[in-house]
């Protein structure tokens, strides 16, 4: 009985992304994955330095080239909903992961591994947990315990964009306000407050807001503040004391979080305002050197990244960052997750040129 074939990061990334895909590696299950890609780049890839950390992987080249450019990408994905292992119709490779975001693992794995003697010096970053609340994510700890691996002057990460450059990334925070009323027996309801009913003033500002719509870069990014959750109600025979309205604010990353939070309680003064999580965005930099070469090297026009994704991690640091990946994001987390083959091949050739 003959064991799993092992990981060759060599082969053509249509077939390594398959290979991945068929390694189940579920967020804070991805020991395996992490192995047999330290196995694999150890024993193929001599030129590059290699480092684990946790679940992590992390390579690169030292040949003292002028700029570094940094390719990272998560290992991890969803519970897998019956879509492993894969499967293929046609140019459609189908299974967990394959899009969000083994597909562009899978390109940059084969290209550090196979540039033996690239433009630029290579990192690859290959991390765990990213699908999971942010304290978990691989991305913290390496910048923890190995904060010099991810010095770069340009950071790629292969979100899926489509194969299209999507620069920076929205900042997100979400607060809760609450409305406070009085309790009473519904049947002399005049004798309380109702906090539902009162709290249709902060529905009412969220209804009349207008989003702002900011050009960074010649990336136009458009904010969006929004109810997605509401609470409140004792039982059916009480009028309520307590409403609270969740609000999420996604803003341009020319604000700062600090910023976010002061214009969303000036949205909501007079009301009590509670932060409950917030991210910052990340600035584009396309005015940085090595983002300059790589959009003129893969003729890419770049659009705003509606959304937050990791790239506001190097942002903090420094690094301009920039999201390039073969797949599609609305099928991320979905059932019928699936990559185009002719993407990743397109995706592969296009940064082989510009490192190269």
């Amino acid at each position: 009985m003959t064991g799993p074939v092992p990981l060759d990061l060599t082969a053509d990334p249509i077939d390594l992304t398959a290979a991945l895909v068929d390694v189940p590696s579920v967020s804070r299950d991805e020991q395996r994955l992490a192995d047999e890609l330290e196995a694999a780049l150890r024993a193929q890839a001599p030129h590059l330095e290699v480092q684990r950390c946790g679940q992590a992987l992390l390579a690169r080249t030292n040949l003292g080239r002028e700029r570094r450019v940094l390719l990272a990408g998560h290992i991890d994905t969803v519970p897998i909903a019956d879509n492993v292992p894969s499967r293929r119709e046609g140019d459609l490779l189908y299974g967990c992961g394959s899009s969000d975001m083994k597909a562009g693992d899978a390109v940059f794995a084969h290209l550090a591994v196979t540039l033996t003697e690239p433009r630029y010096d290579l990192t690859l970053v290959l991390y765990d947990c990213e699908e999971i609340e942010a304290a978990a994510n691989g991305l913290g700890r390496i910048e923890r315990e190995h904060r010099d691996w991810l010095e770069a002057d340009l950071a790629l990460l292969g979100e899926p964009t489509n194969g299209v450059v999507e620069a920076g990334c929205q900042g997100t925070l979400r607060v809760e306000i609450t409305v406070r009323g009085r309790r009473a027996h519904s049947a002399r309801s005049w004798l309380g407050e109702n906090a539902v009913h009162a709290a249709g003033e902060v529905l009412r500002r969220l209804s009349e807001h207008k989003a702002r719509e900011v050009d960074i870069d010649g990336c136009l990014y458009r904010e969006g503040l929004q109810a997605v959750g509401i609470r409140g109600g004792v039982a059916g025979n009480v009028v309520p004391d307590e409403c609270v309205v969740v609000v999420n604010f996604r803003f341009a990353p020319d604000r700062s979080a600090e910023a976010a939070e002061a214009y969303v309680r000036e949205v909501f003064a007079g009301f009590e305002v509670e932060l409950v999580d917030v991210s910052p965005g990340a600035l584009p930099g396309l005015d940085r050197p090595a983002a300059e070469e790589f959009l003129a090297a893969t003729g890419a026009t770049p659009t705003a990244k509606y959304g937050w994704t990791d790239v506001s991690r190097f942002a903090a640091l420094g690094i301009p960052a920039l999201n390039y990946g073969p797949g599609d994001p609305n099928l991320a987390h979905t059932r019928e997750e699936h990559v185009d083959t002719k993407l990743i091949t397109a995706t592969t050739e296009a940064l082989r040129a510009f490192l190269s």
